[in-house]
């Protein structure tokens, strides 16, 4: 469904179609109402039925529509000119369009997925989905849209995040599959003293350093691995944004030793997730999220009680969580 108020709204088709037409975008740069007609010749559609695409917008409170002379005109609803427009600073342009174009053709499978408990890229790309992030990454332009799709998550929910325990003690700070740099610029601007680096693929640090980090940015760093085959950077502060959540328990288990282990005495882990409710009964959001990971990758949405579980099998100790109260909360672990 839509959302409401100018909280981001969740993904539809509908939306996602009027995104990728421009819908939002010309009503924007237009900055007055139009018709549906004049929509339709700027964008080059049918009328009728781009007609029906407003009307829906419209039902989604994503359009606003009134009627002068007995025709309607349509104008962007304040939700849709924070999130859906290409200029926002709030944009999330560029994950709707990954939403539509890449994870809507993995649920078109998720009958097989619920069925064989595995990711789908094989079905709907017809690459092999035995590595996923080898299926995810299949293209240059594939790990470009995916790493847009994470910079526009946390440019928007980012400091929340970095905020929600005070790290100022932490001045070495590893990223692990810092992906855009995006959680990376948000702990140096919240941080003064604080150093990151990034550590990620070398595909994904070549791509960050070309269309998301300026070379000017002198507090972070960056170094290419694999963070289950090569030597983690030694840090007193390891950052998992959204990484345990695509691996099982076992992965996971794996990869927090290892971070235990290259910790500094003192140092810590802070886990960025999705949490479920510990009886599993909400959020909706997490637990479609959840099915998602079913979808594409081999891992799940958990409680704070199995993140908890994961951390002391690694031997974190003094585990806190931090509810935020919005989309993604965080655990900090000691070592």
């Amino acid at each position: 469904v839509g959302g409401s108020g100018t909280q981001p709204p969740r993904w539809r088709r509908d939306y996602c179609i009027a995104c990728e037409l421009g819908v939002f975008d010309l009503l924007s740069q237009s900055k007055q109402s139009m018709r549906a007609a004049e929509i339709a010749h700027r964008l080059k559609t049918n009328v009728d039925g781009m007609e029906r695409l407003l009307a829906a917008c419209v039902g989604l409170e994503l359009l606003h529509v009134e009627m002068i002379e007995g025709e309607a005109v349509y104008y962007n609803a304040e939700l849709s000119r924070i999130y859906l427009t290409r200029s926002s600073p709030k944009s999330l342009f560029q994950s709707i369009q990954y939403n539509s174009q890449t994870i809507y053709l993995c649920w078109h499978n998720l009958t097989d997925a619920v069925r064989e408990g595995r990711n789908q890229y094989e079905r709907a790309f017809g690459v092999s989905s035995k590595d996923f992030f080898e299926a995810l990454y299949r293209s240059e332009e594939e790990v470009l849209k995916f790493m847009e799709l994470m910079n526009s998550v946390w440019n928007i929910c980012g400091r929340d995040v970095v905020t929600a325990f005070d790290l100022s003690t932490f001045e070495k700070i590893c990223d692990l599959g810092g992906c855009s740099g995006a959680i990376a610029k948000q702990c140096v601007l919240t941080y003064p003293e604080a150093m990151v680096t990034i550590f990620d693929l070398p595909k994904v640090v070549e791509m960050s350093k070309k269309h998301f980090v300026s070379a000017e940015e002198n507090r972070i760093s960056f170094q290419e691995g694999d963070f289950f085959r090569d030597p983690l950077p030694v840090a007193d502060l390891y950052v998992l944004a959204r990484i345990l959540h695509d691996w099982t328990d076992e992965k996971c288990v794996e990869l927090l030793i290892k971070v235990n282990k290259a910790c500094q005495p003192g140092g810590g882990v802070l886990l960025i997730e999705a949490l479920l409710n510990e009886d599993k009964s909400g959020p909706l959001t997490v637990q479609l999220y959840s099915l998602n990971m079913l979808v594409q990758t081999e891992g799940r949405e958990r409680s704070p009680t199995e993140y908890l579980r994961l951390l002391e099998a690694a031997g974190f100790k003094d585990i806190q969580v931090q509810r935020t109260g919005k989309l993604y909360d965080t655990i900090l672990g000691r070592k």
